[in-house]
């Protein structure tokens, strides 16, 4: 009977959890279209989560490009298909590789920056004195980063997009002895509208809940410096947790129909 009570402990804890964060995000979306709006905590917010996050979202989309190469390349060598490298590149980094890379990455580096920021707030009491000052907390935190990830995040994927393609363009060209204009030119034709508009979607989707779930730990944190870690690490984990299933959910709905 013990076991059956934790499992059903944790079951009821895991239902009440989801529907916080539910709760949450109807919340900050309710907030998103009503005013005041705080256009400089925007700006700020497009600058860190898009502008800095380039730098980790190119070197990874490369490397990951160039080894998707190679290994594709090694794979369809056992069957005589190596013309294959460039169509598999290009729809396994615009379909899957891209858009959950970058999620994972802006999880990895603005989730945790936004949970570990806005708990410290919520620690020192600066988000107490927002309320002082008649500023919605939500209003002035949550909305910016949600909306700036939201935004943004679709613009980081469609560079990831292009630069994990160029990776294994330079492998595919410089070791494989491919022809450049060959491999351009099946990459082109493979690629197709639907799967440029999953990539797009997907990078939105990822991208709130990467900021939704930074705000929800760090709004809900404990206090302490015991409470700003436990906020930040399951933001991070929670983010990651719900971007890969969000994947798993929208590629059955843009690739089943």
């Amino acid at each position: 009977m013990r076991l059956l009570v934790s499992i059903g402990r944790a079951f009821l804890e895991l239902i009440a959890a989801i529907g916080r964060i539910a709760i949450f995000a109807g919340q900050t979306l309710g907030h998103i279209v009503r005013g005041p709006f705080y256009l400089r905590e925007l700006a700020i917010s497009f600058l860190n989560i898009g502008w800095l996050s380039l730098p980790v979202v190119g070197l990874t989309s490369l490397f990951t490009g160039a080894a998707l190469a190679l290994q594709i390349y090694a794979g369809s060598a056992r069957f005589s298909a190596e013309a294959v490298v460039p169509q598999i590149v290009a729809i396994g980094m615009v379909r899957e590789l891209g858009p959950v890379l970058v999620g994972l990455m802006i999880a990895a580096r603005v989730t945790s920056s936004i949970a570990a920021e806005i708990a410290t707030m919520k620690v020192t009491e600066q988000i107490d004195a927002l309320v002082t000052l008649s500023t919605h907390p939500m209003k002035y935190l949550t909305v910016p980063r949600v909306l700036a990830a939201t935004i943004v995040v679709p613009l980081l994927v469609a560079v990831g997009d292009i630069i994990g393609i160029f990776g294994g363009y330079a492998v595919a060209t410089g070791t494989l002895g491919f022809n450049p204009a060959a491999y351009i030119r099946n990459t082109l034709d493979f690629l197709e509208l639907k799967d440029v508009v999953s990539s797009l979607v997907k990078g939105a989707m990822f991208g709130f809940i990467a900021a939704l779930m930074g705000c929800y730990y760090g709004m809900n944190s404990g206090r302490g410096a015991q409470g700003v870690g436990s906020a930040t690490k399951g933001s991070v984990e929670a983010a990651a947790v719900l971007i890969l299933g969000a994947n798993f959910v929208l590629t059955g709905v843009f690739f089943s129909l």
